[in-house]
């Protein structure tokens, strides 16, 4: 089938194209020459960079190793785009996003243990 085969973004025989593909698309599209932006979108390049954070927790977390490649290709992307961080908030934000993906994989470290013992224990 088409769909499936040369054209992995697109699902069923609606044809729809996953919303990823799109963030990534519109990301992408972005001119790599962009100047940065001002402070009043600052807030924007931040809450796309947390989507996109968050996106790829989702896809580890799902064990979605491609998309979450593609997305943090596309958070780079954005963060060079956006270049809105003085060094010393780029310094905390880097912390901060170091933090959060201990935490994260912390949670899933906890659940596969406790799948382990689940399984050890013949449940």
């Amino acid at each position: 089938m088409l769909a499936n085969s040369a054209f992995p973004f697109i699902t069923g025989t609606g044809m729809r194209v996953k919303s990823s593909f799109l963030a990534i698309a519109l990301v992408a599209a972005t001119p790599a020459i962009a100047q940065p932006v001002v402070q009043g979108d600052a807030a924007a390049c931040k809450a796309e960079e947390e989507a996109l954070e968050q996106d790829m927790a989702v896809a580890r977390s799902r064990g979605q190793m491609l998309r979450r490649q593609e997305l943090a290709e596309a958070l780079a992307a954005l963060q060079v785009r956006c270049k809105t961080l003085s060094p010393a908030q780029s310094r905390a934000a880097r912390i901060e996003r170091l933090e959060r993906e201990i935490r994260a994989l912390r949670l899933e470290l906890e659940r596969a243990e406790e799948q382990l013992r689940e399984l050890t224990r013949g449940g």
